[in-house]
């Protein structure tokens, strides 16, 4: 039973070396706002940040699209996670074939170099 407490004090003390040996004694100071922005100098720019444009895929929707997400928009979870899978069987299909063509293509020298 003496053996118990002297395991536990030397755990205590392999853990408190391994704590020192992880301790960082870096001084990060806030001289640089590029590494270290202060939040008065990102308050102060997020006007800025606002004012730009939306994204082109925000920007550049017509009605089919418009339309296309209302109708994704109304489906219940279920039928948007079918619609999901049916695409993802479909594109799955389309690079069979694609795999086919490239294949044909190949054997009849199509592809070959000009």
């Amino acid at each position: 039973m003496s053996s118990l407490p002297s395991r536990s004090l030397r755990r205590q003390e392999m853990e408190d070396k391994t704590d020192q040996a992880l301790l960082s004694h870096d001084n990060l100071d806030r001289a640089s706002p590029d590494l270290w922005p202060e939040q008065k100098f990102l308050s102060s720019r997020q006007n800025e940040i606002n004012l730009q444009t939306p994204p082109k895929y925000a920007t550049d929707l017509d009605k089919e699209d418009l339309e296309l997400i209302h109708d994704f928009g109304s489906l219940s979870t279920q039928q948007l996670m079918d619609k999901i899978k049916h695409l993802q069987n479909l594109a799955y299909q389309v690079g069979l074939e694609e795999a086919k063509e490239m294949t044909r293509g190949k054997f009849l020298n199509i592809l070959g170099k000009r």
